[in-house]
């Protein structure tokens, strides 16, 4: 990936817009989260399916 060499840049501007304040509020705020929804007993499957695997 490759970054233009003007000074019109994306994360150039960011950098000079940014806003400490807003910054450190959003550090600060404590946010709650969602909890995760329980899985039923047929979701809870493993992640690679044990027939197909070829490492054993």
């Amino acid at each position: 990936m490759s970054t233009p060499s003007n000074d019109n840049s994306d994360i150039k501007q960011a950098a000079e817009q940014v806003d400490v304040q807003q910054i450190e509020k959003n550090l600060e705020d404590n946010k709650p989260t969602d909890v995760p929804e329980q899985l039923t007993e047929d979701q809870q499957v493993p992640f690679i399916d044990e027939e197909v695997r070829t490492d054993k």
